[in-house]
């Protein structure tokens, strides 16, 4: 889009010159001849950069920068001077100014400078809109009873440090619970550290939670911080927190107790400021008393106690959490953001959703790449009972994450697509051909590539 220059200035030759020259870099010039026809103009347009004189009759120009910033202080300003003086540019510097540039004016300055406060204005909102995408990303979609229950406890357990155990199954959002607790804590300026308990060896799991010193055991070449370590000041999410063993489970909370630690190989104790966030989708009583869980530990962890609730329980956010989906799908492809019908909404609703949110997630990433059209109907929907989940001839949701490009994710989907659609058909493919919409001979070939079994047309 054309950026838009207002210049400032009461000398006819400077602002002719100036909007000859701007213009033909491609800028959209307007112009005032005083701060005071600056500020009228203002009133009507939006420029993303001004030029602006110091020694103005009436209004000077710092008192019109004074102005500018009261009104509209996220609009840069670029001061221009033929007397000026080093506390003029102080001065001017303190009240806002973006840069000093001093007349006779240098074409290659002007320009420069001008390219320079634009490309951190852009800077500047991509930063904004990068904050509010990931406050949008960590805040739990939902106006249900319990996700607003939910959503009253996080914001008062937030503001403390006590520590939180967050059980739930997988599935229904519990890190974006951690989180959104970690975003509206007072630890939100430090580090996030998550840890997936289930996810790392068991071997391996001390060196990753407290670090290792060099040559601590075979390929520690070199000395490692570990996750303690690195979320000093900040908070700690111990995901998956039952699948520890019991070795671990006795060092953490160890370390929860003295807020020390040992590095593996060393001998030297580190001291720890980190605020513990644990998960769970396992019940830990029933794990303790099967003696898999420490009940020390869990007493440890268990101040206050938050339950995340699975979709079945909360089926009137469907509707909700099927939009924003789009609306994300659509930000991170770049495309045009798609809609769906309220028949297409009563069909989601219908289903008990046993992989839960991420499986809701699952399915409209799945219909935006399948559906052509811009609206998702009830007709676009597949079946989605619990055979179509067994039967590896049926339709399976495809987890958006297993495919490397979008264009892998498409095939995948149209194999399986049109594998349904064959089975529905018994195999006849210009029966198959008709019911998509699809000519018989690329409806061959695309069966043909993807090694479709298929009958002959009688």
């Amino acid at each position: 889009m054309q950026k838009t220059l207002l210049i400032v200035d009461d000398e006819a030759s400077i602002r002719q010159s100036l909007t000859g020259i701007l213009t033909d870099e491609g800028y959209e010039v307007i112009t005032a001849p005083s701060g005071e026809e600056a500020m009228k103009l203002l009133e009507t347009e939006t420029p993303d950069l001004v030029l602006l004189d110091i020694w103005l009759p009436g209004m000077d120009g710092i008192k019109t920068l004074e102005r500018i910033k009261e009104t509209y202080p996220d609009l840069r300003v670029v001061m221009m001077s033929g007397h000026g003086t080093i506390e003029t540019a102080v001065k001017a510097t303190k009240l806002g100014a973006f840069d000093f540039i001093e007349k006779p004016l240098s074409l290659e300055k002007v320009i420069l400078v001008i390219n320079h406060a634009l490309d951190m204005t852009k800077l500047e909102e991509e930063n904004r809109l990068l904050k509010q995408k990931l406050v949008q990303g960590y805040e739990l979609t939902g106006a249900s009873e319990v996700i607003v229950e939910l959503k009253e406890m996080i914001s008062i357990v937030s503001p403390t440090n006590a520590w939180i155990l967050i059980m739930g199954e997988n599935g229904t959002g519990k890190e974006l619970v951690a989180r959104s607790i970690h975003r509206q804590s007072k630890r939100a300026h430090r580090a996030f550290i998550e840890v997936n308990c289930a996810a790392i060896p068991e071997e391996l799991i001390e060196s990753e939670l407290f670090g290792h010193e060099k040559g601590a055991f075979t390929g520690a070449t070199e000395k490692k911080r570990g996750k303690f370590d690195l979320a000093n000041e900040g908070t700690i999410f111990l995901d998956e927190v039952a699948d520890m063993s019991l070795k671990a489970q006795a060092k953490v909370l160890r370390i929860l107790q003295e807020k020390k630690f040992e590095r593996v190989g060393g001998n030297r104790l580190i001291s720890t400021d980190v605020r513990v966030v644990a998960a769970t989708n396992k019940n830990l009583e029933k794990e303790m008393e099967e003696g898999r869980f420490r009940q020390d530990l869990y007493y440890r962890l268990n101040v206050i106690p938050l339950t995340v609730p699975p979709l079945r329980d909360r089926k009137e956010d469907i509707p909700l959490l099927a939009k924003r989906f789009l609306k994300d799908f659509a930000l991170k492809e770049g495309e045009e953001e798609k809609n769906i019908t309220d028949d297409a909404i009563l069909i989601l609703k219908e289903h008990n959703w046993p992989g839960n949110v991420r499986e809701l997630k699952n399915i409209i990433e799945r219909l935006v790449i399948m559906t052509p059209s811009d609206v998702i109907t009830g007709h676009d929907i597949p079946p989605l009972g619990k055979d179509d989940q067994t039967d590896n001839s049926s339709v399976h949701l495809i987890d958006s994450e297993a495919a490397d490009s979008l264009r892998e994710a498409k095939m995948d989907f149209e194999k399986i697509y049109i594998m349904k659609k064959l089975q529905e058909n018994d195999g006849n493919i210009s029966k198959t051909a008709e019911s998509i919409g699809l000519e018989r001979s690329n409806l061959h070939r695309k069966i043909k590539s993807y090694g479709l079994a298929a009958k002959k047309d009688t």
